[in-house]
C-alpha cells in the first residue's frame, strides 16, 4: 500500500508534468496548423485567386472543393492565402505589442516616478472601450495593413505589461540584484543580464496569448472596411462580402473562412492559455 510520504513526493511531481505535457500537446497543434497554412498559401498555383467568370458561384465539387464565390475564385485558394496573410499581419502586430509591453514593464523599474507612470498607463489603457480604440487608431491611421498594425500593438499590451511589471520588481527586489547594483551596474546592464532571462517564459506565453487576439481584430477592422487592403485577401474582406451570397444561398462563401480563422485562433488561445498556466500558475495573462 503506498503510504502517505509517498503521495506528497509523486503528486506534485504529477501536477507539474500534466501542464507540461498539456502545453506540448496545443503547441504542437498549433505549430502543425500554422506550417499548413504558410506551406498552402506558398505552394498555391499561379492564377489560384484569378476570376473565372465560367465559373461562379459554384457549390463544393471536385475542382473546387469549397466551391467558388460570384467571381468564380476559388474559395479555398482563397481562404489558405487569406489566412496567411493573416498570419503575418498578426505575428507583427503581436511582436510590436509584446515589445511595447516588455519595455513599460522594465522601465517599471527604474525609480518610483517610472513606476508610478507605468501603473497609471497601464490602468487608463486597460479601462478604454478596446475595440472602439482599435477602431480609433486603425482610422487615424488610414487602414491599411500599417493601420491594423499599429492599432493593435498599441492596444494589446496593457495585461502583459500588468504582469511583466510585478515580475521585474520581484526579480529586482532580489538579492543578487542589489549586489550587481552595488558593484557599480547600471539599472540598463540589470535589465539586460538579471531581468530579461528570467521574464522570457511570461513574454513568450504572452505573445502566444495575444497573436490570436490580433488576427481576430485584424479581421474585424477589415471586415469593417479599415483592415487590410481590400486587393490583397483577408478574412475579413471574404465574410464582408459573404453576407450578400448567403441571402443567396450561398453558405460555403462564409464557412471556409469563418472555421479557418477560427481554428487557427482557437489552437493559438488554447496554446497561450496553456503556456501561461505553466509560467504563471497563479493567473495574470488574459
Amino acid at each position: 500500500m503506498t503510504d502517505a510520504t509517498e503521495l506528497t513526493v509523486t503528486l506534485p511531481a504529477r501536477s507539474r508534468k500534466i501542464p507540461r505535457q498539456r502545453a506540448k500537446w496545443h503547441g504542437a497543434v498549433a505549430l502543425v496548423l500554422l506550417g499548413a497554412v504558410l506551406a498552402g498559401s506558398a505552394l498555391l498555383p499561379d492564377g489560384a485567386l484569378s476570376v473565372n467568370a465560367a465559373a461562379r458561384a459554384l457549390p463544393p465539387q471536385p475542382g473546387h472543393l469549397l466551391g467558388t464565390d460570384m467571381l468564380g475564385r476559388d474559395i479555398a485558394a482563397r481562404t489558405l492565402a487569406a489566412l496567411a496573410q493573416s498570419v503575418q499581419v498578426g505575428l507583427l502586430a503581436a511582436g510590436a505589442s509584446t515589445l511595447v509591453a516588455v519595455v513599460l514593464g522594465l522601465a517599471a523599474t527604474f525609480g518610483r516616478l517610472a513606476d508610478h507612470a507605468v501603473g497609471v498607463l497601464t490602468e487608463l489603457a486597460l479601462g478604454l472601450p478596446h475595440f472602439v480604440l482599435l477602431i480609433m487608431i486603425a482610422f487615424a491611421m488610414g487602414g491599411g495593413t500599417t493601420g491594423v498594425v499599429v492599432a493593435v500593438a498599441l492596444t494589446h499590451w496593457p495585461r502583459l505589461s500588468r504582469v511583466l511589471r510585478h515580475e521585474a520588481q520581484t526579480i529586482a527586489a532580489s538579492d543578487y540584484v542589489a549586489i550587481s547594483r552595488a558593484l557599480g551596474r547600471s539599472r540598463l546592464w540589470v535589465a539586460r543580464h538579471h531581468l530579461v532571462p528570467h521574464l522570457v517564459p511570461q513574454i513568450l506565453a504572452g505573445f502566444i496569448v495575444i497573436f490570436p487576439h490580433a488576427i481576430l481584430h485584424e479581421a474585424g477592422l477589415s471586415f469593417i472596411g479599415l483592415g487590410i487592403e481590400p486587393h490583397l485577401p483577408s478574412i475579413g474582406v471574404m465574410l464582408s462580402e459573404s453576407l450578400r451570397e448567403i441571402m443567396a444561398g450561398h453558405w460555403w462563401v462564409a464557412a471556409a473562412p469563418g472555421l479557418g480563422l477560427m481554428l487557427v485562433a482557437l489552437a493559438f488561445e488554447q496554446f497561450g492559455e496553456a503556456l501561461r498556466r505553466l509560467s504563471d500558475p497563479a493567473g495574470g495573462i488574459a
